[in-house]
């Protein structure tokens, strides 16, 4: 019997970081970048009064700035890359789901879209959480 015949109606909210990291739709991607330098994040939720927005990946951030930040071949207008803004290069209406939702529904939509991670919000669809299919991958192979 597979966790999702055992913990299909395991809830999301036990499995989910939360510990989430939001930054707002205009703060520069130089913040963007300093907040993955700083830490193990992968995914920044972006919020507009305090609403779920968009997400912005590491991959994301890499693919928007200059490859040549932090060399010595920097030049201004590769720092340039560096003012524009987070909604600039956000994934725009992100899926999400509630906190109520369950690791079945999660495994739905990581097999139906290309993504690697869900945000989980409340009611009032502010962030609240967020999971990564290794949050899951860290379940399935936990001693039981």
């Amino acid at each position: 019997m597979g966790i999702l015949a055992k913990g299909g109606a395991m809830k999301v909210s036990k499995l989910m970081s939360k510990n989430v990291v939001v930054v707002k739709m205009d703060d520069p991607l130089s913040k963007v970048k300093d907040i993955f330098d700083q830490t193990e994040f992968h995914h920044l939720l972006v919020v507009d009064n305090e609403i779920l927005r968009g997400v912005i990946s590491d991959r994301d951030l890499l693919k928007s700035i200059s490859p040549k930040i932090g060399t010595v071949a920097a030049t201004d207008k590769d720092l340039a890359s560096l003012n524009r803004k987070a909604h600039q290069i956000m994934t725009r209406k992100p899926i999400s789901l509630k906190e109520t939702s369950t690791l079945k529904d999660a495994v739905d939509i990581f097999n139906q879209n290309k993504i690697s991670c869900i945000p989980i919000v409340s009611e009032d669809e502010k962030p609240v959480g967020i999971l990564s299919w290794r949050d899951i991958m860290r379940e399935l192979g936990r001693p039981r």
